[in-house]
């Protein structure tokens, strides 16, 4: 009994770290972070549900909390915290296949549904072909890339840091 209650805090724990984490790193980088060519450095995490389940959860609060603050729409708000959801879930879901796999999720996720939100919440009138192909660089970038170098960096302590 004692061990579920240990498990349950620290699940609650990782997952409130890596909220904060999100959170303060959206808005730190918020000049970079929202807009047509988005570049959010906090996208970086979305790897970790490869690593915890507890990101799940964390990075979906995180996104939400952060794109409230960011003073983001609630079209966004919701979508965007939507498709972090979605990514962070589909990342878990691939965690023991390829690590190649693993930012994959939230860079389809983000791509295909934050351009509706940029025409249709925001009027940035660009053809969606168009802001896919921006929205998709800009989390080739901090989910592929940055999301990778933070996967090679932890993945060497994941059984201290993400012990279960």
């Amino acid at each position: 009994m004692k061990k579920e209650k240990t498990i349950s805090v620290l699940f609650l724990v990782q997952s409130a770290m890596i909220a904060a984490i999100y959170v303060v790193l959206t808005i730190v980088f918020a000049p970079i972070s929202f807009g047509q060519i988005q570049f959010r450095i906090a996208e970086a995490l979305t790897i970790l549900p490869a690593f915890t389940p507890a990101a799940i959860p964390g990075l979906f609060v995180g996104c939400l909390i952060g794109n409230i603050l960011g003073g983001a729409i609630l079209p966004d708000i919701i979508v965007g915290s939507m498709a972090t959801l979605l990514g962070a879930i589909f990342t878990y879901l691939l965690r023991n296949r390829s690590k190649w796999l693993a930012p994959l999720p939230p860079i389809i996720a983000n791509t295909v549904l934050i351009p509706f939100v940029l025409y249709y919440g925001y009027q940035i009138l660009l053809p969606i072909p168009f802001q896919m192909l921006t929205v998709g660089i800009g989390e080739v970038l901090s989910c592929g890339i940055l999301g990778m170098i933070v996967y090679t960096a932890l993945n060497k302590y994941k059984t201290v840091i993400f012990r279960q």
